[in-house]
């Protein structure tokens, strides 16, 4: 048998000493109950109430506050009306500024991925896992619109308290596109590491082994992540990340962060190596050199903060960890198709060879017009 305590956000008031007062879980024939701590119980929750904590007593105790109170209550004094706006305007400048990188990114991944489908010389194994690459942004992309569309849309509505299913398939989106983006970018660096290791052979029957990481990795992480939510933890929106549950998300993008940089690490030792080869002829050097430019540059930028932010928890650092993950994140499916695409020589090449064609073919085209309206 388990109880449930209820504790209004409103009746629970800000500890001097720094902790919490803590229910106690008492055994009573068999039967477990809920013993309210004075403090919460000392008021009732008014009308005006933002939300319920809640928590279960269990046969191992008292489960974690859900939401947590940092989350669900306020706890920290209110401060002016100045302060206020100000924040919101601070939030607005934000939304402005990570939309505005978001469409330069969706853009500019739509139409590298037009470049390397439209031209059949730009058609390898390779170039196939950049698309993987860019397609995950895009989704990366469409998701963080689709989440602020959903829950943000209303502002009579609010969303610490919201709890449809439309809204939990928008964060469940989210959570794949993301876990998507970690793993195709793993794939990038797994990819080089082949080449370097094959000497630049290209093997075919890797492709589909990256493509089930890239996509069926995270589709099977969230596919455990709904189901144990739905299980254990359905409240609110799904976007309280300091759930205990967040961990099934986060501890394989951590892992995949951890293995890259692993990668990153051979990489260079690799590459050190073979180039202070004496018989390496300048030809490998610059090949060897020119492939992997791009991708070195990528693997630590897409990591570190990352990583810096795991080390605390979500409601530490919330400021910079928007302005990193939103701000400064919304240009980086940009940064990826300048590098992979825009600036690539190969495709560079072939984009003048083709205009060159069409060019010649336009004049060709033009005098025979001309030779026929003459000879008429």
């Amino acid at each position: 048998m388990r109880s449930t305590e209820l504790s209004s956000c409103w009746a629970v008031p800000r500890p001097s000493s720094g902790t919490e007062p803590r229910p106690r879980c008492c055994s009573h024939g068999g039967s477990l109950a809920a013993a309210p701590a004075p403090l919460a119980a000392a008021a009732a929750a008014p009308a005006h109430a933002p939300g319920l904590i809640q928590r279960n007593c269990t046969e191992w105790g008292w489960s974690p506050p859900s939401p947590p109170y940092h989350s669900a209550c306020q706890l920290e004094t209110l401060g002016s009306s100045n302060d206020t706006e100000a924040k919101r305007g601070h939030f607005v400048t934000m939304k402005v500024l990570y939309t505005c990188g978001y469409s330069t990114s969706l853009a500019a991944l739509l139409l590298a991925i037009g470049i390397f489908c439209c031209f059949r010389k730009l058609h390898c194994t390779r170039n196939s896992i950049h698309i993987h690459f860019f397609t995950s942004f895009i989704l990366r992309g469409t998701a963080v619109f689709i989440k602020d569309r959903v829950l943000f849309s209303d502002e009579s509505i609010d969303h610490c308290t919201m709890s449809t299913v439309t809204c939990k398939a928008a964060i469940t989106f989210f959570q794949y596109s993301v876990l998507a983006n970690f793993y195709w970018l793993l794939v990038e660096g797994l990819y080089l590491q082949t080449l370097l290791l094959l000497t630049f052979t290209c093997d075919r029957s890797y492709t589909w082994g990256y493509i089930l990481m890239g996509w069926g990795v995270p589709m099977v992480t969230v596919g455990v992540w709904v189901l144990t939510r739905l299980q254990y933890d359905n409240h609110g929106c799904w976007d309280d990340y300091s759930s205990v549950y967040w961990w099934v998300i986060k501890a394989p993008i951590l892992l995949a962060i951890f293995v890259n940089f692993l990668i990153f690490l051979n990489v260079t030792r690799m590459l050190a190596q073979k180039i202070r080869c004496p018989d390496l002829s300048r030809t490998h050097k610059q090949q060897y050199m020119r492939l992997t430019k791009s991708t070195l540059l990528l693997i630590p930028l897409f990591g570190v903060h990352y990583v810096v932010f795991a080390l605390f928890p979500e409601h530490v650092g919330v400021d910079a960890r928007l302005y990193f993950e939103l701000v400064l994140g919304s240009y980086q499916g940009f940064l990826v198709a300048l590098l992979y695409c825009f600036l690539n020589g190969e495709v560079q090449a072939e984009i003048r060879r083709n205009w060159g064609t069409w060019q010649r073919s336009m004049e060709s085209n033009v005098f025979n017009l001309a030779t026929q309206d003459f000879t008429a």
